[in-house]
C-alpha cells in the first residue's frame, strides 16, 4: 500500500517505475531511501566505482516520501544558515544535474526573505499577515519540478547500473564487518550503506531528529495582472524569516503558499496520517484563510490543491551526516528540517565520495 496516497493532491507528476530485478544476496553498497538523496548518492557511487555493486532499498515507491512532496524551492545554505565548509550547494547541484543531463526543472532567480520590518525599498510584496510582510532581502535560490527531478534521478541512476526495489522497507539491520539489511525484499549484506531515510526508520537508520509533516496548498491560476498586483510577477519565491513562518513559488500562473507542521512521536504515525481527518483539516483551513487575508485580490481565490509531506527537523535545525553509530562502514545522511531541494541531492553526492574514501565528512558533524 501507498500511504501517501492519504496526503493529498500534490502537484507534481513522478513517471518512473523501475525495471524488475531479483533481489541481491550482496553488494559493494546498499542505499536505504529513494528520494533525492539516495538517488544522487547511488548516481555518485556507480559513477566513480563502476565495477562496484550498488541497490537502492525504497520502503514504498520512488519519491513517495519528502522528495516527492515538497514544494520545490531551492536554496543554498541549511536551515541553520552556512555551515563550516558546507561550500556552493547551488553550484554543485547545477554541476551534478549538468554533468548527468537531468531535466530538474531548474530556474535560480532569486528566492525574497520575507519579514514584517525593514522592507527593500522597493519590495514588489505588500501583504497583511500579523503586521505587514514585504520583502526584506533577495538572496540566492529557485525552485525545481520535484516530480521530474526524482524521476530523472531514479532514471539515470537505472541507466548506469544501479538496482533499484521499491516496496522494500528496511525492517531491521544489523551491524558487524559488513552490514546485514532486512527488508520486506529479503535479506541484503552490504560492505557498504547510506541511510538517506530522513524522517523514517530513524531508530535503525542512525538519522537524530523529529519526524513532522507540513502542509501545502495551490492556488487556482491566476491572471498576470493579478499576479503584478499580489507582488509575484517577477516568478521568485519566497520564505518568511520571523513567525508566523510562510513560503511560497510560482508554478505556472498558481501560486503555491506552505506553513505548519504536525508533530510526531513515532515516525511511523506519518504512515497512517489522513488530512482529511485529526488535525490536518484545520490546519488547511487556518492557512488558505490566511491567504484569503494576505490581499484583497487573492480574498476569493479558489484553492486546487491540498497536500503535505514529512519532514524531520534535528535540534539545532543542522542536517544529520555521520558516520553511523555501529559501523564506520555506514553513513547517516537526512534531517535536512525542510532545505533539501538541493541540499539533499548536493549531500548525497559528498556521501558517496565518503563512502569511497575520496572525501571526509563536514566540519559540522
Amino acid at each position: 500500500m501507498d500511504h501517501s496516497q492519504n496526503w493529498g493532491n500534490c502537484p507534481w507528476r513522478l513517471d518512473f517505475r523501475p525495471h524488475q530485478h531479483s533481489f541481491p544476496d550482496a553488494v559493494d553498497f546498499a542505499i536505504v531511501g529513494g528520494g533525492f538523496c539516495g538517488l544522487a548518492a547511488a548516481i555518485q557511487l556507480k559513477s566513480v566505482a563502476r565495477t562496484r555493486s550498488v541497490a537502492v532499498l525504497e520502503a514504498q515507491t520512488i519519491g513517495s516520501g519528502a522528495s516527492g512532496h515538497t514544494g520545490g524551492v531551492a536554496l543554498a545554505e541549511s536551515a541553520a544558515g552556512d555551515l563550516p565548509g558546507l561550500g556552493d550547494v547551488l553550484g554543485g547541484y547545477r554541476q551534478f544535474t549538468r554533468a548527468h543531463s537531468l531535466e530538474t526543472g531548474l530556474d535560480l532567480p532569486g528566492c525574497y526573505e520575507l519579514s514584517r520590518s525593514n522592507p527593500l525599498p522597493d519590495s514588489p510584496i505588500h501583504w497583511s499577515d500579523s503586521g505587514e510582510l514585504c520583502a526584506t532581502k533577495l538572496v540566492p535560490g529557485g525552485t525545481i519540478d520535484p516530480g521530474k527531478t526524482v524521476s530523472e534521478l531514479a532514471r539515470v541512476a537505472e541507466e548506469i547500473g544501479v538496482e533499484i526495489f521499491e516496496y522494500a522497507p528496511l525492517n531491521g539491520a544489523k551491524f558487524d564487518s559488513e552490514i546485514d539489511l532486512h527488508s520486506g525484499k529479503g535479506n541484503l549484506r552490504a560492505a557498504h550503506a547510506l541511510f538517506a531515510t530522513n524522517a523514517f526508520a530513524l531508530e535503525i537508520s542512525g538519522i537524530q531528529g523529529h519526524p513532522a509533516f507540513t502542509t501545502a496548498v495551490l492556488t487556482e491560476p491566476l491572471s498576470d495582472d493579478v499576479l503584478r498586483q499580489i507582488g509575484m510577477a517577477e516568478r521568485k519565491p519566497f520564505y518568511t524569516v520571523d513567525l508566523p513562518y510562510l513560503w511560497g513559488r510560482l508554478l505556472g500562473n498558481s501560486v503555491m503558499f506552505g506553513c505548519g507542521l504536525l508533530f510526531f512521536d513515532d515516525w511511523r504515525e506519518l504512515y497512517s496520517l489522513d488530512i482529511n481527518s485529526g488535525k490536518a483539516p484545520g490546519l488547511f483551513e487556518l492557512l488558505e484563510n490566511r491567504v484569503h487575508a494576505l490581499h484583497p485580490a487573492l480574498a476569493a481565490v479558489k484553492f486546487t490543491n491540498r497536500w503535505g509531506g514529512p519532514i524531520c527537523i534535528s535540534d539545532d535545525w543542522k542536517p544529520v551526516f555521520r558516520r553511523h553509530p555501529q559501523s564506520s562502514g555506514c553513513l547517516a545522511l537526512g534531517a535536512f528540517s525542510g532545505h533539501g531541494v538541493a541540499l539533499s541531492v548536493y549531500l548525497g553526492v559528498w556521501a558517496a565520495d565518503v563512502l569511497l574514501g575520496n572525501r571526509s565528512l563536514p566540519e559540522w558533524s
